[in-house]
């Protein structure tokens, strides 16, 4: 039987980089993301150990039939909450279109939790929530993306609580800015340049798989990873 690891927003950036560590690793992924051209590819060139599933995370039918479809292919060991978009501004430019984008991700963290707790009778899983360093502090340009990664860090938390002394572990990850195109659409506020300074994606993704599948008698419960 496949161990399974499901990784939603995995077509790019810090998604597809956990992605390849997944399969390197042995593990069979289970990639949820909306972007049909880069999941084409990608289908394309994993043909082993992957599987991908294109659609919209905060589509709870859809999330739902996918959750339902992945526990019949084999053993869920863990989800990797990652997907989802910012809005970088100033508080006053903020608009209706940019709140919902935003609060995509935590509506999907939850919709995919809640199956794959559902999935796993609410035993034997690893739920990790991939937030930012945006939800640890304010940041003048993000008022709208940090309220939604307080709230992630929030749902985190209150899961820790719930399920403390099971065998449901949830880990709460909060990095720091990424060279990856996170930031295309607020050149503005990050430049390439210094996007350019951020953490690689790559050494981001190992050090969060490396500890989540650690065999240790242990669960790293937060994992804050910064620039040196």
């Amino acid at each position: 039987m496949n161990d399974i690891i499901i990784i939603t927003g995995g077509a790019n950036g810090l998604g597809l980089a956990l992605v390849k560590k997944s399969i390197e690793k042995g593990l069979f992924v289970c990639n949820i993301d909306r972007d049909v051209t880069k999941m084409n590819e990608l289908n394309s060139i994993y043909t082993d150990n992957y599987k991908g599933f294109i659609g919209d995370i905060s589509d709870e039918e859809f999330i739902t039939n996918t959750i339902n479809e992945i526990k019949n292919m084999g053993n869920i060991k863990v989800l990797i909450n990652n997907a989802g978009e910012p809005s970088f501004k100033i508080p006053t430019e903020y608009i209706k279109e940019d709140i919902e984008k935003c609060f995509k991700g935590l509506q999907g963290m939850i919709i995919a939790s809640t199956q794959v707790l559902k999935a796993k009778e609410e035993k034997d899983v690893k739920i990790v929530n991939i937030m930012s360093s945006a939800a640890l502090r304010g940041n003048k340009q993000e008022s709208v993306y940090c309220a939604t990664k307080w709230g992630e860090r929030g749902y985190t938390e209150s899961l820790k609580v719930a399920y403390k002394g099971t065998s449901v572990k949830v880990i709460g990850v909060y990095p720091g800015g990424i060279n990856t195109n996170f930031y295309k659409d607020s050149r503005d506020y990050v430049s390439k340049e210094k996007q350019h300074t951020f953490m690689n994606p790559t050494e981001v993704a190992n050090t969060i798989i490396e500890n989540i599948l650690s065999t240790n008698n242990l669960t790293v419960a937060d994992i804050i990873i910064e620039r040196n």
